[in-house]
């Protein structure tokens, strides 16, 4: 192994001894989501597997939805699950696959496990089968339904297909073992009774597959070699070999467990995020502060900086839980080698240089990124008007005030050396300009005094600019666990997450931003445009929208 190869985590392993062994010829993997609501940073790990398996072994992984349950499951999740898997960059094999597309295979096996034997319809409603089930300590009762006849299990199968049965009234279980110590082999329900449409099959269905019966399934049908899915599915293992061996399945796929990925300061349940949703606590599933793909997407998050924090986190068989900073340092790890930087003052103070002509306009020119020349430049205008930022300015200051003072000097980022004057202020007393000189010949060199200006500060020109709005998100919880332990997730929100700016400047290369870019806002950390925005340069209403992606460097350990 070279020093700059990775080692094989256990799934790659057991791939490669498959492969050696000729007990695969190739590696057929699937990402399975259930289309119930977005997919969060959880799911991002399992995409960067199963994708990432069929491409390390020349192999393909399929999209399918297990869309086994119509009454959570819309076409909007659909959608926006297509979209998060080619944003991350990768493309799955063929058409995308429904599990509702195996439904008539899966009803005639499920004849097939009735006509052997191994089936039967059950009238226990959910209460009474939680009674007959048993626990851990205690075997469970057979159903006084078990011993139907093969006949009459077939008819009443039929007539819960054809809709003649309201919702719940009758279920099918596969025949296995009340007294089995695996909860999920006593007598498992593979069907259920819900008159609904589907959102894919329409009216046709009045019963649908359980998770557990269909996902194996539709595995055999595929073809899949490696089904990878996360740890709390080893107990559904037994099961999901017991239908492959009791069924007349075209292939024998095998299931691996792996860790999910958990990140503190947040949740991943798709109940409880949807609730963040349902009770407007966030703007929708895509929100800025969501641990969504498409919130961490609309936010400024590069798919290869959650790529790299995926891998970063490894493929194993004990759970854990991941600091969100290291999801952070991915993020701005990449974009600092590919955001354009610019200039914006969040905080707007007005800056006259008196010492300039009043007409004057000078043409400054910056590069769009330090480190990077193929870049390009950019233009910055100057005029005898600056802002700056409130921060950035104090009447007196000390030794560890780097920034604009009265009588001290600063630098303007990629511009001159100024120096303060005097302040000019309102009624009541609030400062509301700042008068300052240039100092000469300053522009890329020192003072010729040799007095050196104190730090470095941004500016934009107050009289060509960019007006936009800029939102500051921080973490969605304060609490480190906000659903351990059986919280109430919602009394760990921060109610400081979101703090909306208006009245910021820009500089003008802001003017046609790219949905697309992330933007450096230099001092101030990584920004995006937001879908907010309105971008026409014809109408009245543009708005430019920015999001604080992340700042420069991590604070949260100091609040």
């Amino acid at each position: 192994m070279t020093e700059n190869e990775k080692p094989l985590n256990f799934i790659e392993k057991i791939i490669e001894e498959d492969l050696a062994s000729g007990k695969v010829t190739s590696v057929q993997t699937r990402f399975p989501p259930e289309p119930n609501g977005y997919l969060h940073i959880g799911h991002a790990k399992s995409i960067v597997l199963n994708f990432g398996l069929a491409e390390k072994y020349n192999g393909q992984c399929n999209l399918r939805f297990d869309d086994t349950n119509p009454e959570k499951e819309e076409i909007e999740y659909v959608d926006s699950i297509k979209q998060d898997v080619e944003w991350l960059g990768y493309k799955w094999n063929g058409d995308v696959h429904f599990t509702s597309d195996y439904f008539d295979q899966l009803y005639d096996w499920a004849v097939t496990l009735i006509k052997e034997g191994k089936a039967y319809v059950c009238d226990l409603n959910q209460e009474e089968m939680r009674e007959y089930r048993g626990n851990l300590k205690e075997a469970g009762k057979n159903s006084p339904y078990r011993d139907r006849s093969v006949e009459e299990n077939l008819d009443l199968f039929e007539r819960m297909r054809d809709g003649e049965f309201e919702d719940g009234k009758r279920s099918l279980r596969v025949k296995i073992d009340m007294a089995h110590p695996n909860m999920q082999m006593r007598d498992p329900v593979i069907y259920r009774i819900k008159n609904m449409e589907h959102h894919q099959t329409g009216d046709k269905w009045h019963i649908y597959p359980s998770y557990d019966y269909a996902h194996g399934q539709g595995d055999a049908i595929e073809g899949v070699t490696h089904s990878v899915c996360t740890l709390e599915f080893v107990e559904h293992r037994p099961l999901y070999e017991w239908f492959i061996e009791n069924l007349p399945v075209p292939s024998e796929p095998h299931q691996y467990e792996f860790s999910r990925l958990n990140v503190n300061y947040s949740v991943t349940s798709k109940r409880k995020l949807k609730q963040l949703v349902d009770e407007n606590i966030v703007k929708g599933w895509d929100d800025p502060r969501m641990p969504t793909i498409s919130g961490m997407r609309r936010r400024g998050f590069t798919a290869k900086s959650i790529r790299d924090f995926v891998e970063s986190t490894g493929v194993t068989k004990v759970d854990g839980v991941v600091d969100v900073s290291q999801l952070e340092f991915s993020v701005r790890e990449d974009l600092n080698n590919v955001a354009p930087r610019a200039m914006c003052v969040m905080n707007p103070l007005k800056v006259t240089l008196w010492n300039v002509p009043e007409d004057m306009t000078e043409y400054l020119t910056a590069p769009l990124h330090p480190q990077n020349e193929e870049m390009g430049t950019r233009t910055l205008i100057f005029d005898r008007e600056i802002y700056i930022d409130k921060a950035d300015f104090q009447e007196e200051g000390n030794k560890k005030y780097k920034r604009l003072v009265i009588g001290k000097r600063v630098r303007l980022r990629n511009a001159y050396v100024i120096e303060a004057d005097e302040t000019v202020k309102d009624a009541n007393g609030e400062i509301i300009e700042v008068r300052a000189r240039i100092i000469e010949n300053t522009l890329g060199n020192n003072p010729e005094d040799g007095i050196k200006p104190k730090g470095v500060i941004h500016w934009v020109s107050a009289l060509q600019n960019v007006d936009c709005e800029v939102r500051i998100y921080d973490r969605l919880f304060n609490d480190i666990a906000p659903d351990a332990g059986g919280k109430d997730f919602m009394e760990g929100l921060n109610p400081s997450s979101l703090e909306v700016l208006t009245g910021c400047k820009g500089e003008i290369s802001l003017m046609d931003p790219k949905a697309d870019v992330p933007y450096q806002f230099e001092r101030e950390g990584y920004f995006f445009l937001d879908s907010d925005s309105v971008i026409d340069a014809h109408e009245e209403n543009e708005k430019l929208i920015f999001n604080k992606t992340i700042g420069l460097r991590d604070t949260w350990e100091n609040k």
